[in-house]
């Protein structure tokens, strides 16, 4: 197996630039840390590229690998995944569309969960679960460590409660022998973030987040001062798009589609937000980002910071 580079250290990475571009890419927002690595802010999830309900393959093999490539071409170097989709199918359509990985490109993986037949996401998280899932994800992928490991928390419904020492300290472990370069937590509550954090460095933390969902403002404020990557899923709504009056209006006076403003916002939040919107069209990648790169006014953004903070 061909792998990323292994080594750890080097230069500083460059913060976001939150008003326009970095010196180091041309997609919207610029770019951030994670840990060592130095991630676009504007990544592309790839959970659509597999079949109906994120189940089997795609329609569209060969579409599905342009857009993969596609999204390299445009520079963008954070890829998010999980062995659950497809299950396996997101991973290999990565290793066959990208593989030998550019020295730039990091892969952001999940563990924690499985599919069944019925097509739901039952947890996965006793050590063997984990183990197993990383090493699968090693093998689709192509990879002799994985870049970032996130650890899958809560459900369908979102986080619950409880303590998340057993599988966290399985994932440090695998990272302790070299498989996982740096480790995440995702669908978590702020109280699982920090017991995460007492017991291994975490370089990110992927919750549901978007406009008109902003339950984790203060998660999001705390870890940008900690230099911490916060990584909305479904920033464009999800199964439920969003629909605001407030977003239709301020995208009507910009000419612009209101999931342009959504992203757009979305960089505009916080430097530490990272964008993984997902599509499995190459047009509509290119329409993503060119909408998060939206210029927004202090007055657009006053009128969109309203519409979630009766749910925050």
């Amino acid at each position: 197996m061909t792998g990323h580079r292994i080594d750890v250290g080097g230069a500083a990475c460059p913060r976001a630039n939150i008003d326009g571009m970095s010196e180091t890419t041309s997609l919207p927002g610029g770019t951030w840390p994670l840990g060592d690595l130095t991630v676009t802010r504007f990544g592309y999830g790839a959970m659509q590229l597999a079949g109906p309900g994120v189940m089997g393959p795609p329609a569209d093999h060969d579409g599905a690998l342009a857009v993969l490539r596609e999204a390299a071409g445009l520079g963008i170097t954070h890829v998010d995944t999980a062995g659950a989709y497809g299950p396996r199918v997101t991973n290999q359509l990565i290793r066959q569309a990208l593989h030998p990985y550019p020295e730039s490109l990091h892969i952001v993986t999940k563990v924690g969960a499985v599919r069944d037949q019925q097509g739901g996401w039952p947890p996965a998280r006793q050590p063997k679960d984990l183990r197993r899932a990383v090493r699968e994800n090693l093998d689709d992928l192509g990879l002799e460590s994985l870049d970032v490991v996130n650890l899958r928390l809560g459900d369908a419904q979102g986080p619950r409660p409880g303590s998340l020492a057993e599988p966290f300290e399985t994932l440090a472990e695998l990272q302790r022998q070299g498989l996982i370069r740096h480790l995440g937590v995702s669908n978590a509550t702020a109280e699982q973030v920090a017991e995460a954090q007492a017991i291994a460095p975490i370089v990110c933390v992927q919750n549901m987040y978007n406009l008109a969902y902003r339950r984790d403002d203060e998660l999001i404020d705390d870890l940008a001062g900690k230099g911490v990557a916060y990584v909305p899923f479904f920033p464009l709504g999800g199964f439920t798009p969003l629909q605001s009056t407030a977003l239709s209006a301020v995208a009507a006076r910009l000419d612009a589609t209101p999931m342009s403003v959504a992203l757009a916002w979305l960089l505009r939040r916080s430097p530490n937000i990272l964008l993984i919107a997902g599509t499995s069209s190459v047009a509509h990648l290119r329409e993503n980002v060119a909408g998060a790169g939206l210029p927004l006014s202090d007055e657009d953004l006053a009128e969109l910071d309203k519409i979630g903070h009766h749910q925050g």
